[in-house]
């Protein structure tokens, strides 16, 4: 009789031990690739004050990120690195897209280590490899095929187009010297060791670069989500996206 009460004692302890993280405050965060420095800094200062937050970051290209979602995978908040992803989500209704939010917004460089001498989207003819992010899932990577469609290179650049899953991938290929150069957002252009910033995308060639947030459907009623949200629209989150290159106006 005790040694069954004892296993019975022992089996509420482990179930109790188990229970316990899904009792915490768990945030699922699926984030643009080029925020993980942004959002890992952020989260960690959250952590100070709320502790008992357990943060589950998935980061990676917009596409991706949005199927993942419409798949079902458990995620609270999402952050896009352009409006066509955060659409998508919205039209199927599993984000709140009342109140989506822009956190930031960023813009297209040409980064590299080729001793050319590359300077405007015309000379990019000389090169003989360019990594960009894979047009159907990756915003950077979609951006660039858009500047270099309305700067009339796309068909000459086509056969040294090197594809890249995300736009982290595409700066590590620069970093490397797998590529002459490779279409980056001008943050991930200062994060570089090796890779030098070459020119900078004249703006009137692509769409402007725009990080939108929002929490899920499912997440929309969780107050620790909200209160996090709420965190990345604050002065904090400002001061720490500034630090970083990303545009806030």
């Amino acid at each position: 009789m005790i040694r069954s009460m004892k296993r019975i004692a022992l089996l509420c302890f482990a179930l109790l031990t188990i229970a316990a993280p899904a009792m915490a405050g768990e945030l699922n965060l699926s984030v643009a690739a080029s925020l993980k420095e942004v959002i890992n800094e952020l989260s960690m200062s959250y952590n100070t004050k709320h502790p008992a937050t357990v943060f589950i970051k998935n980061f990676g290209p917009s596409g991706t990120l949005a199927g993942q979602i419409e798949n079902g995978a458990p995620v609270d908040l999402f952050i896009a690195a352009n409006n066509q992803w955060m659409d998508y989500l919205k039209e199927k209704n599993l984000v709140d897209g009342a109140k989506a939010k822009t956190f930031a917004w960023n813009s297209l460089v040409f980064a590299g280590t080729t001793t050319k001498k590359v300077a405007s989207m015309k000379e990019l003819l000389k090169l003989d490899k360019i990594a960009i992010g894979s047009p159907k899932s990756v915003p950077a990577g979609e951006y660039a095929m858009t500047a270099m469609t309305n700067a009339g290179i796309d068909k000459q650049l086509a056969g040294k187009l090197v594809m890249a899953k995300d736009v982290r991938e595409c700066l590590m290929y620069a970093e490397l010297g797998e590529v002459d150069g490779a279409f980056v957002y001008r943050t991930d252009a200062l994060l570089a060791q090796k890779a030098k910033l070459l020119f900078d995308v004249p703006q009137k060639l692509y769409p402007r670069v725009t990080y939108p947030m929002a929490l899920t459907v499912k997440a929309a009623q969780n107050e620790e989500a909200k209160a996090f949200y709420l965190f990345l629209l604050g002065a904090e989150a400002k001061s720490v996206l500034q630090k970083y290159g990303f545009i806030l106006k």
